[in-house]
């Protein structure tokens, strides 16, 4: 445990440079917060860890791997989704890094997620909102135990998510932010392919319908950037689901998602029969299930929890005005919308069992929350706006 000691240590100070870099471009970061956020997500490293060592993990495949073939060179094990897990862990393990060293420094990965989505959410949202009348909605978000449970260990969780969340953070400002752009990008198309489609297209919807005047250069980059990605990787995104020599699309996607469901839910012993749900209970029980009475197993019933929060934050937007103001939101807002309902509309087609749901959604529930956030906040920046309005008015009419 020496080597974990030591790597904790390391990445601590890595913080340091990663904030003072961030620090210095935003005068709203608070070094404070993500470093008890740091530490905050240490101890789900610490509990994931215990839950391996006693449970059935991904992680353990993802660590024996190498073992198991020990003659593959680096490059041999390039390639996309869990390929591409196995390259990004070989250096690690060739410099002789224990399974701990791994999980705790893909833990430190999914950690950087968690800071690109506050730089996210606090550079789009300056309003502060209360939840349930007294905590930060945004402290809130960034201290959920599921987001960081899901993203502590060695798999894909943790480097999808801050791929995602690097995408989220750069995407509105391509020409200042290119790099990291670029690699969020490249990130999430080696890891999700068809993830990779989403974003893309929820970009690019955003930029052309949100409310904001956005240079037509910024455009430009954005629309060929994407759209020309997409282009040149489709056959790669239609590969995930077996579809590169398809000559009926439609119909051949049906006949995957129908096997690739029943596969799911008979892997584990929380299959769910979502192919003879609507569409509406599909969405449910995706982003709200399990909720107690259908928790899989005593994580799950744990994790209910969560979810009623999820639940509770989304009847926050069941509102008339609601729609009002998606047709005059900025572009974050419709972009992030866009990528949470069409990730959420492909994976209700191929999820069936409630714990690969748990761990799956993670990657793209803070889109929904950013919406909810920047709705709630607009909300209490009119109402201030108002009540300017009122006591100006007032104090003319007593001048």
């Amino acid at each position: 445990m020496i080597g974990v000691l030591f790597l904790i240590i390391l990445f601590a100070g890595l913080n340091q440079i990663i904030f003072g870099f961030y620090q210095k471009k935003h005068s709203f970061f608070n070094k404070k917060l993500l470093n008890l956020l740091y530490f905050y997500h240490l101890v789900f490293f610490g509990i994931y860890l215990w839950y391996a060592y006693n449970n059935p993990s991904d992680s353990k495949g993802y660590f024996e791997f190498y073992s198991k073939y020990p003659n593959l060179s680096w490059f041999e094990t390039f390639g996309t989704d869990t390929s591409f897990i196995h390259f990004i862990g070989y250096p690690l393990h060739f410099i002789g890094f224990s399974y701990e060293m791994f999980m705790v420094t893909f833990s430190w990965i999914g950690f950087i997620g968690f800071v690109y989505s506050y730089l996210f959410f606090r550079e789009k949202i300056p309003v502060k909102v209360k939840m349930f009348k007294s905590i930060d909605f945004l402290t809130l978000l960034l201290f959920l135990p599921n987001m960081h449970f899901w993203t502590a260990s060695l798999g894909k969780g943790a480097p999808i998510f801050m791929a995602v969340m690097m995408f989220a953070y750069s995407i509105l400002q391509p020409k200042s932010r290119i790099f990291t752009l670029f690699l969020g990008s490249l990130l999430v198309f080696y890891i999700r392919p068809h993830v990779f489609l989403f974003l893309a297209v929820g970009a690019v919807s955003g930029y052309f319908t949100g409310k904001e005047k956005i240079s037509t250069s910024n455009k430009i980059l954005v629309m060929v950037g994407m759209l020309g990605g997409v282009l040149l990787v489709q056959d790669q995104i239609l590969a995930v689901v077996n579809l590169q020599d398809s000559d009926n699309l439609v119909e051949d996607f049906e006949s995957f998602t129908g096997d690739r469901a029943e596969n799911l839910s008979q892997k584990a012993g929380s299959g769910v029969d979502m192919a003879s749900y609507s569409l509406p209970m599909k969405l449910f029980t995706f982003w709200f299930r399990p909720l107690f009475i259908d928790a899989p197993n005593p994580l799950g019933f744990i994790i209910s929890f969560e979810n009623l929060l999820y639940l509770l934050l989304f009847l926050k937007i069941i509102r008339k005005d609601f729609i009002s103001f998606l047709k005059r939101a900025p572009s974050a807002v419709k972009m992030s919308l866009v990528i949470f309902l069409l990730t959420s509309f492909a994976m209700t087609f191929v999820m069936s069992n409630l714990g690969i749901i748990m761990r799956q959604k993670q990657m793209v529930m803070y889109f929904l929350f950013f919406v909810i956030y920047y709705f709630l906040a607009q909300k209490k920046y009119d109402k201030i706006v108002r009540l300017r309005k009122k006591r100006k008015i007032k104090e003319e009419s007593l001048a």
